[in-house]
């Protein structure tokens, strides 16, 4: 049997000749900076590699295997001209180490621990608790760590950020040990904190908070206003600094309330994991969860693992906390989360103290929920009716108010009797304190879709299975508008944004599924898919493929195509 080759455009072989060059140079540049440990060796290694590193398209910034870059290295050592070098080499002097710590990096990287241990030690410091995390560690923090003045102030004046933060969100003064080291940082840090907070202030101006969730989230408008009106009042210090800020949402299924939750982590901690902490409170049903909440105390199992929601706050004690169905969650739970909303602090199992005042807390509920999407829908049904009179010239309002008149039924807002006489009376039915209502900030409403909310994420789940198809199959993926409107028929008020999913997948999906399996379809189609229309009130209309094969020039439906497979089939037997 012949042996199989795989052949390698020599350009790809290239690339990986030169990142592997690249990379056995930079190697052999840190095993050597660390060795010579005087100062006055290291001009003699720094031009000897001097050439290599200002070399067109070598990457200074490489990393090591298990992380770190070469500034790292010359930053924890101290090797000053090293350190220059590499900048003028173009090292990117706020880039944060990988490394996280001997046993978790040894982990993932499949390695034993004694062998990362060498590697750490040998080709970067030998100084370093092999226990400590340091994640996110850029040159500068090790630096200050390590106590090289020299080296701080070099980095400073090359530009290194003093504000930035490392995965633990700790800022390189806060590992200043000397008085001469926090003096040298104090001005810089205070400097660069007031250059960020104006280019955020400038940022927001610029690019609201609502235009930002906006993006991602499909209607909602009234929902949206509420939270980023809430945040910006905490962003720009007009918010009480005591207490935390607290969102009820509400609302049915799929509608949007935990979307808006990860989005707002994801604006406030800039995609950071630690940033957004979710709970189901579904698994809180029982007494005795309140110690997985908060953790167990002394003598009892699981004292030693800490609580699911204490553990998350001590790494990031700003974070956005989700408490997903709350209603589920036991009374006493809800005691824990009252004092968490009205103190900003929590105690755990082993007595220590969370301060979390700058949290913020959304509870999501399908409380009142069918309520809620019941009245909206009259709303809307209402609003409608309004702007086809409008449009119609009824009320005597025509042309230059017709746009209002469409986007009329879209802008609806639940009214203040609705909810004190409706809303109100279920919670209080429910959590049985005021207490415990008193201390959310706002209870926000998120309302049925609308018709054209409808089209949008069915246009949106179309574009999806499209780029899918594209990149899986090499399938391009048409459709008619006509055939947007078919699926929005599927929506069902209960399920939200999930029943659009479920029917563009039923209707749709399934389809392409069978057509590629059966062959109709395959590398380099392209499928088109049209409505139609029964000719009966008892029928419903119907989505069909139309598919055309690569390098040809017409679209037939798959079932005349299956039609000629058959006929030819049958000539050939």
């Amino acid at each position: 049997m012949p042996k199989m080759t795989t052949s390698v455009p020599p350009k790809s072989v290239e690339k990986i000749r030169l990142k592997l060059t690249q990379r056995s140079v930079m190697i052999q540049f840190w095993q050597q900076l660390i060795m010579a440990s005087q100062d006055s060796n290291i001009p003699a290694l720094v031009a000897a590699y001097s050439k290599v590193l200002h070399s067109e398209g070598f990457d200074v910034n490489q990393r090591h295997p298990l992380g770190w870059t070469a500034l790292h290295v010359a930053a924890i050592n101290g090797k000053v001209e090293a350190l220059k070098t590499l900048i003028e080499a173009g090292a990117n002097v706020d880039l944060g180490d990988d490394f996280i710590n001997v046993y978790r990096t040894s982990i993932e990287k499949g390695l034993h621990s004694i062998d990362v241990l060498v590697k750490r030690e040998d080709e970067f410091s030998d100084r370093l608790n092999n226990r400590a995390t340091f994640q996110g560690f850029t040159a500068l923090h090790y630096a200050v760590l390590a106590d090289h003045i020299e080296v701080v102030k070099v980095l400073l004046e090359k530009g290194a950020d003093p504000s930035l933060e490392n995965e633990a969100g700790h800022r390189p003064i806060e590992y200043a040990r000397s008085e001469e080291m926090k003096q040298l940082l104090l001005s810089p840090t205070a400097k660069y904190g007031e250059m960020l907070r104006q280019r955020k202030a400038e940022e927001r101006r610029r690019f609201p908070l609502e235009q930002r969730l906006k993006q991602h989230i499909v209607g909602q408008e009234g929902a949206i206003s509420i939270v980023a009106s809430a945040i910006r009042r905490k962003e720009n210090g007009w918010s009480d600094d005591e207490h935390p800020l607290v969102f009820l949402f509400l609302g049915s299924s799929g509608i949007g309330k935990t979307e808006l939750a990860k989005q707002l982590a994801a604006y406030i901690h800039k995609g950071k994991p630690n940033g957004f902490i979710r709970l189901d409170m579904s698994e809180y049903q029982e007494k005795h969860e309140v110690a997985k909440l908060i953790g167990a105390p002394p003598g009892y199992v699981g004292y030693d693992n800490g609580g699911q929601l204490t553990k998350e706050l001590k790494k990031c004690s700003n974070a956005v906390v989700l408490f997903d169905e709350v209603d589920k969650a036991h009374p006493d739970v809800l005691t824990v989360l009252l004092q968490l909303f009205d103190e900003g602090r929590l105690t755990d199992g082993k007595g220590k103290t969370i301060q979390c005042k700058d949290a913020i807390f959304v509870m999501t509920s399908n409380l009142a929920s069918d309520e809620i999407a019941e009245h909206a829908l009259q709303l809307r049904k209402e609003a409608e009716e309004i702007a086809t009179q409008r449009l119609e010239g009824k009320l005597g309002m025509r042309n230059n108010s017709e746009l209002d008149d469409v986007e009329l039924s879209e802008k609806i807002a639940i009214s203040r009797q609705f909810k004190d006489k409706v809303v109100q009376p279920i919670l209080k039915r429910h959590f049985r304190r005021d207490e415990f209502l008193g201390r959310i900030n706002e209870i926000v409403y998120f309302l049925p879709f609308s018709r054209s909310e409808l089209l949008k994420l069915v246009s949106k789940e179309l574009d999806f299975w499209a780029k899918k198809a594209k990149e899986t199959h090499n399938i391009e993926l048409k459709w008619d508008h006509s055939v947007e409107s078919i699926l929005t028929d599927g929506y069902d008020v209960h399920y939200g944004a999930r029943s659009i999913k479920y029917e563009v997948e039923r209707r749709v999906v399934n389809q392409l599924a069978a057509a590629h399996e059966r062959g109709a379809i395959g590398n380099g189609s392209t499928v088109w898919l049209v409505a139609h229309w029964p000719t009966t009130e008892t029928e419903v209309p119907i989505i069909k493929l139309r598919v055309k094969a690569q390098g040809v020039k017409e679209f037939i439906d798959i079932d005349e195509e299956e039609s000629l497979i058959k006929k030819i089939n049958l000539n050939f037997f």
